[in-house]
């Protein structure tokens, strides 16, 4: 059968989030590392590319034996997330699109001037105890993006798998990190209002209301 699954939701940045962009062409005295933003609204925003690779690569953590390249991932992973293992090539089942921040007007509203701060921050070399200050560009806390995933039915058998999979690696994301320097806390995001729905084909309701269990069951344990 052919059918494609649309997943809704947000995802809310929980602790200042840095996903980086071009610094190419920095003046002087601008952050060291600014965040990726839109280029038509200049709000911050989340690559979809960014949310598939950590997912996977946290999934890869709990499924894969031993650690090995992505293409000898385990088989819940090469079947959702794709393969370019020379003569085992599998396409990517999910297409995870990049996110805009949503809730700017509100943030103004509450008195935040800008979707973004600057966090100082110094690594201190312990052999001549010299410390390099640089200024990092965060989104703040409080930002919400929405979510939008479309998964594709390939088998109806192995649907019910592949939403625990995916929502499986909504949940290690939860206690993880998105975007970097997560060890100084950075990134801590959550997933709420997660709404799967047929988009194209037909798939019975039953099915579709444990997928919706399913993704629910995993963000909110």
């Amino acid at each position: 059968m052919y059918a494609k699954i649309q997943i809704t939701g947000d995802l809310e940045v929980k602790t200042g989030m840095h996903i980086g962009g071009s610094s190419a062409f920095a003046a002087i005295g601008a952050v060291d590392s600014s965040v990726i933003k839109d280029v038509r609204t200049n709000l911050p925003m989340i690559p979809g590319s960014s949310l598939k690779g950590k997912m996977r690569s946290l999934l890869a953590k709990e499924f894969n034996e031993r650690v090995v390249s992505p293409d000898d991932d385990d088989i819940r992973l090469t079947r959702l997330f794709g393969s370019a293992k020379k003569g085992s090539v599998k396409p990517s089942r999910i297409q995870i699109s990049d996110m805009i921040m949503v809730n700017d007007q509100e943030l103004r509203e509450k008195g935040l001037q800008s979707m973004t701060e600057v966090k100082f921050e110094n690594s201190i070399n312990r052999a001549t105890a010299v410390a390099t200050p640089r200024q990092i560009e965060r989104v703040v806390r409080g930002s919400i993006f929405e979510l939008d995933i479309i998964y594709e039915v390939e088998n109806i058998e192995e649907l019910l798998e592949d939403m625990e999979t995916i929502g499986e690696g909504m949940k290690l994301l939860q206690y993880d990190y998105l975007g970097g320097s997560g060890s100084r806390g950075y990134g801590k995001v959550g997933f709420s209002h997660l709404y799967a729905d047929v988009v194209i084909g037909d798939i019975e309701e039953s099915v579709m209301e444990k997928c919706n269990e399913i993704l629910q069951n995993a963000v909110e344990n």
